[in-house]
């Protein structure tokens, strides 16, 4: 084994879960616990030091690309880390400082830094395509997508439009949670998500929606264009769901690893964050007049 082979995330194995607290799915007392103090570390850095918020949420993106890259490892896929945890790292700063341009710039340099550390990797199982294509696949979904949060952060001076964005977030996770216990009899993709359901979506979107344009005042911008974010939230967010189940389904995982308490991995919490984010950049830039 080469040196650079030790760069190589185990498995994951799925993890006995915490009991469950009725028909909630899942052990309230510690999902609420581990709910409050990943909002409340972000949500203090974000008002206080926004540079150290920034790290913040590198952090938890490097943390999900290593629980992703377990995922995926149990079906013999071999994600490149070493240049995807450089990219991220660049992807983060570069948004948070020079602008969109040079988030792609390192976007690409990721990729064909993957590729020359793969095809170096000689020891390894010879399914390079597949590492290469995942690891692809990986840089877009975590990385690149977190990176619109720091660009947020860069064009917005108060801390308010990052606020807006995870509580239109959560509103999309609550309402589809809630809506979902309460009324859910009609799956909405039962090979992926069986417990996800129609009534949830519209739980979600009627709570998203309503959360929009009740904050209209706060954020500055018109009503209407409030109601198209939290529609467009609710259904990007599901979308964003949905993926995650996808590569757990695909990977034969109940949860992506047991990081969080009572929410399983890291990816079970922000999969719709990620998903949403560089659609509510792009709102903003549109809506406020943000240069790209």
């Amino acid at each position: 084994m080469q040196a650079r082979d030790i760069w190589i995330a185990p498995p994951t194995h799925n993890s006995t879960p915490l009991p469950s607290s009725g028909r909630a799915g899942r052990n309230l007392p510690a999902a609420i616990t581990s709910a409050l103090v990943l909002v409340g570390a972000l949500g203090a850095t974000l008002f206080f030091s926004r540079p150290i918020f920034l790290v913040l949420v590198t952090a938890l993106v490097l943390a999900a690309i290593w629980e992703v890259a377990g995922a995926l490892a149990r079906n013999d896929i071999i994600v490149s880390l070493p240049p995807l945890y450089v990219g991220a790292i660049a992807m983060m700063a570069t948004g948070a400082t020079i602008g969109a341009f040079w988030v792609m710039a390192s976007l690409y340099f990721t990729f064909v830094a993957a590729v020359l550390w793969r095809l170096g990797s000689t020891s390894l199982p010879s399914r390079p395509v597949y590492d290469i294509m995942a690891t692809s696949f990986l840089a877009l979904y975590v990385p690149f997508s977190a990176s619109f949060l720091a660009m947020i952060s860069a064009h917005s001076e108060q801390p308010w439009t990052l606020v807006f964005f995870v509580v239109i977030v959560a509103c999309n996770d609550l309402g589809g949670w809630a809506a979902g216990v309460l009324f859910g009899k009609h799956p909405m993709a039962p090979k992926l998500s069986p417990k996800k359901s129609w009534e949830g979506f519209v739980g979600s979107v009627f709570l998203t929606c309503g959360a929009a344009v009740g904050a209209t005042f706060v954020i500055g911008i018109p009503w209407w264009w409030c109601f198209v974010l939290g529609l467009g939230a609710a259904i990007i967010g599901t979308l964003g769901d949905l993926t995650e189940s996808l590569v757990k389904r695909q990977v034969g995982l109940k949860d992506m690893s047991n990081m969080v308490p009572g929410h399983g991995g890291l990816m079970d919490r922000f999969d719709s964050m990620l998903f949403c984010a560089p659609a509510f950049f792009f709102f903003y830039a549109i809506a406020l007049g943000w240069a790209l």
